[in-house]
């Protein structure tokens, strides 16, 4: 008898622990779904055109390739596809393979947009095009091409105070600018241009598509004499990492073990 009520009573907190944990699970789905939609009311969103299936490069665009993915409208409108360019790019080829779910931009298509003319012409509104002059590795061995997204770095030397308080140090410091940057041309080329689907290599000068404000930062950036160099994202990646150090040598020789063993800690969990 004693067996039978632990038992029941064993069940009927298993099913109250089942209760609960739905009830939690479905309040942080709801949850989630606000701020999601909160997000989308407040930049707005894009019916973007997607492949559906895996598909290798040289492939002939047909209906059967694409689908629609609804995505934030940050940094993709005007570049990426949406269904009414579906009939412009049928029977065109694309540039590089693609896995199933990656969006589909004009640099993607052979020849590029036909209709868009002039730089002028991709620039959303209330954004303005700078050029800064990064080749290199400070443009990832000239891969970076137009319709790519960056990160935007600089290394700059800045007076500090001497131990005394007489004389004035120059100390290095290396610090993120902008995150997740569109690209606009790189050298002459935009993405209406044609240009290798690898990047050109050649070019010493990269356009962004930033803010007013952005600009006037990147300027004096320049003007300074730091060194900027981009870092590539990946094309679906828009996420925004907060309060990015500024790193100097004290900072890598205080965290510099720390760094590492994450990222093995990452390797080993299978990232």
């Amino acid at each position: 008898m004693k067996n039978k009520v632990v038992l029941i009573v064993a069940v009927l907190f298993g099913l109250l622990a089942a209760v609960l944990t739905r009830t939690y699970l479905s309040s942080k789905s709801d949850e989630f779904k606000k701020l999601t939609d909160r997000f989308n009311a407040t930049h707005g969103t894009l019916d973007a055109l997607c492949f559906k299936t895996d598909v290798p490069s040289g492939t002939v665009i047909s209906k059967d390739n694409l689908g629609i993915l609804t995505v934030p409208e940050a940094g993709l409108r005007g570049q990426a596809l949406t269904k009414s360019d579906l009939q412009v790019i049928l029977g065109r080829k694309i540039l590089l393979g693609h896995r199933k779910g990656d969006i589909l931009f004009w640099s993607d298509i052979e020849g590029g947009n036909p209709v868009a003319g002039g730089l002028a012409a991709d620039i959303r509104r209330k954004k303005r095009a700078i050029s800064i002059s990064v080749s290199g590795a400070a443009a990832v061995s000239g891969m970076v091409k137009p319709n790519d997204h960056v990160d935007v770095i600089g290394t700059f030397s800045f007076p500090k105070p001497a131990p005394d308080g007489k004389n004035v140090l120059q100390e290095l410091v290396t610090c993120t600018i902008l995150q997740n940057v569109l690209v606009l041309a790189t050298g002459k080329e935009t993405s209406k241009s044609g240009s290798s689907p690898f990047g050109s290599g050649s070019y010493s000068t990269v356009t962004l598509e930033v803010s007013p404000r952005e600009a006037e930062m990147l300027v004096f950036a320049e003007q300074i004499r730091g060194r900027l160099v981009l870092s590539l994202r990946n094309r679906n990646d828009t996420s925004y990492e907060k309060e990015l150090p500024q790193v100097d040598f004290e900072k890598i020789r205080s965290e510099i073990e720390d760094l590492n063993a994450k990222r093995q800690a990452e390797i080993g969990g299978g990232r």
